[in-house]
């Protein structure tokens, strides 16, 4: 390990890289801290700690969100027009013949960025007007002026976000978005630990043991299961073209176990927050039969028992529905049909094309319900053993050590790049 951190040191461009990508990050952490003025931020925190739901959404602006920051709706108004559009392609057939080739798909990332803009206008009014009905005060001055210049300096901060998310991927040194997601969750760890040094107690020590022996297992079936495999066997016939012969080789098709990565995590609670954040707002309408439904969505997912399983069901369908849009078991058999691979056993073409489907869907049934389980932990915790205050819960660890894996790959694909251009 400590050679190939040397080596990666050596290289100059790779380590200007490296350097950059830092920076980048060392930005976002700064701006996650530069508060939006007339905000309470004692109120805001009481009022966070008390909310499940907006600790899952601060999780995913890096912790702004809890700072009201100008950053503080981070890469979620991206992600979520990301999701739309990945859905618009499963709908809209231009959309999915346009995700096939690479001038498509940089159209449907523009369309992507333009549609981040409302959508950050939108999310940004939808908090700002949920901590106005606070229990407690948080904003000061809600005039028209100020909304709007609340408004522009959020949406801002996103577009920034978003920005600086596209530089660090452009570097190759892991996901940009992702990185800025896992710089969010690791920033919160000092001050997590520090908080419990200070309240330490012996009565505690049997919980932070627990704490550390779960964070441990779940880091090693986080690392387990990202890198599990079905190597599935391809064989190449044997051609001749003028005096050689080619082919005649075998080799495998890797299909991984968690082919959707995070992704179904985020896109899970992406929709579980909009039943009681719309639950919020209706509780304010003057019509009773609005205001008693906006209750009772509040009251529905304030049920940990309900919550846990409507996320857990999300978490499980996104991994089959995310699976099948990266995952095209017909365009591969097309693949290996002309290039003269076949799997043993199984008849080119369509036979092919059904084997893969129904081995794919095999194997994601163990990585959904990995997925699943991981994303309740903190829940499952809590009802089990009565035990709270977990660092991290199992969705951050799970982003944490993913988006690890992924830079340390790209890092050492790099590196195999280097010493390839050397021989």
């Amino acid at each position: 390990m400590w050679e190939k951190i040397t080596q990666i040191w050596k290289i100059k461009d790779l380590r200007n890289k490296i350097l950059f990508v830092l920076a980048m990050l060392v930005v976002f952490r700064v701006a996650a801290h530069i508060p939006i003025p007339g905000i309470n931020l004692e109120n805001l925190k009481d009022f966070f700690n008390s909310n499940q739901l907006l600790g899952l959404m601060n999780l995913f602006s890096g912790g702004g969100m809890q700072n009201f920051s100008i950053v503080m709706m981070g890469v979620a108004p991206y992600i979520t027009s990301s999701i739309i559009f990945q859905l618009l392609g499963m709908i809209i057939p231009k959309l999915e013949e346009m995700m096939k080739e690479e001038q498509g798909r940089q159209k449907i990332n523009m369309y992507t960025r333009i549609a981040t803009v409302p959508l950050a206008i939108l999310q940004a009014y939808s908090m700002v007007k949920l901590l106005e009905n606070a229990p407690k005060p948080i904003i000061a001055d809600m005039s028209f002026l100020n909304l709007a210049a609340m408004l522009i300096t959020i949406s801002a901060g996103t577009i920034f976000l978003m920005w600086l998310g596209e530089l660090i991927t452009e570097k190759k040194i892991g996901n940009g978005i992702s990185l800025l997601i896992f710089a969010g969750i690791v920033s919160r760890i000092p001050s997590a630990l520090q908080e419990t040094a200070i309240n330490f107690s012996r009565e505690q020590l049997m919980n932070i043991g627990l704490f550390a022996v779960i964070a441990l297992i779940t880091i090693i079936g986080v690392v387990f299961v990202t890198e599990g495999q079905r190597n599935v066997p391809v064989s190449y016939a044997k051609r001749i073209k003028g005096n050689k012969m080619y082919g005649g080789t075998s080799t495998h098709l890797p299909l991984r176990v968690n082919t959707a990565g995070v992704i179904p995590i985020i896109f899970a609670i992406s929709l579980i927050m909009i039943p009681p954040m719309a639950g919020q707002f209706m509780v304010r309408a003057s019509a009773e039969f609005i205001k008693n439904a906006g209750q009772f969505l509040i009251d529905l997912f304030n049920n940990q028992l309900l919550y846990g399983a409507v996320y857990f069901i999300l978490v499980f369908a996104f991994t089959y529905f995310y699976t099948s849009v990266v995952f095209h078991p017909k365009q591969i058999a097309e693949n290996l049909q002309k290039h003269g691979g076949f799997i043993p056993g199984i008849r080119p073409g369509e036979n092919t094309s059904q084997y893969l489907q129904s081995t794919v869907g095999k194997i994601t049934l163990a990585g959904a319900l990995f997925l699943a389980v991981i994303a309740v932990l903190p829940m499952l915790m809590k009802s089990t053993t009565g035990l709270t205050g977990m660092v991290i819960g199992g969705t951050s660890i799970l982003i944490v050590v993913s988006v690890a894996i992924d830079v340390i790959k790209q890092l050492e694909a790099q590196l195999s790049m280097r010493d390839y251009d050397g021989f």
